[in-house]
């Protein structure tokens, strides 16, 4: 089986770190970014497998990204969204937008893994 390419987009250094590492000791390849701007600049090169991605990013936030994926880009690859700012509002509009997932900080790398796992699942063999 080809391995799968994420696109970590997450600017505290720190959670971006341990989520790369975990995900790649998991056998994902992992592509890090750690605002808006890189993020949809890897977007417009290469679509990876499936992204993770923290809702308040610098230039370009998780919830516009979600946008631009689903609108302009038509694409339906897995979005999973994280953050800080987990009120009912924030996880309603991220899911109203298209994200398939969301995850209030501090996240669980484990859990991130099976979520992951999961959507992939989802989007790739059905």
């Amino acid at each position: 089986m080809k391995t799968k390419e994420l696109l970590l987009a997450e600017d505290d250094l720190m959670l971006a770190t341990l989520l790369r590492y975990r995900l790649e000791k998991s056998g994902y390849q992992v592509v890090l970014v750690h605002d808006g701007r890189a993020m949809k600049e890897g977007l417009e090169q290469k679509m990876p497998h499936a992204i993770i991605c923290d809702v308040m990013m610098p230039y370009f936030s998780g919830i516009e990204l979600v946008d631009y994926l689903r609108n302009e880009l038509s694409s339906n690859i897995p979005i999973i969204l994280i953050s800080s700012a987990s009120n009912e509002e924030n996880i309603i509009s991220a899911f109203n937008m298209g994200a398939n997932d969301f995850m209030a900080k501090p996240v669980s790398p484990t859990e991130l893994l099976a979520r992951v796992g999961k959507e992939l699942n989802r989007y790739y063999c059905t």
